[in-house]
């Protein structure tokens, strides 16, 4: 953590893909814990559209901070 972050959280974050729903359609599964506390956190099931909204904002970000955001 960057010092001054003292009241921000160290998470831990995963992606995988699921096709679990009865729609059998593949979706982008964002799986973010606080360190320490797993099965806490938040888990976004994201259809495509979604998740390329996320890599968007993303490569957006990383573009604004001007690191090489990549493809």
């Amino acid at each position: 953590m960057p010092e001054g972050a003292e009241d921000a959280a160290r998470v831990s974050w995963a992606v995988a893909i699921s096709d679990d729903y009865d729609d059998a359609e593949p979706r982008v599964v964002l799986t973010v814990e606080e360190v320490g506390h797993p099965g806490e956190g938040l888990v976004a099931h994201l259809p495509a559209h979604l998740a390329r909204r996320l890599r968007g904002a993303i490569h957006d970000a990383l573009r604004e901070v001007g690191e090489d955001p990549g493809r």
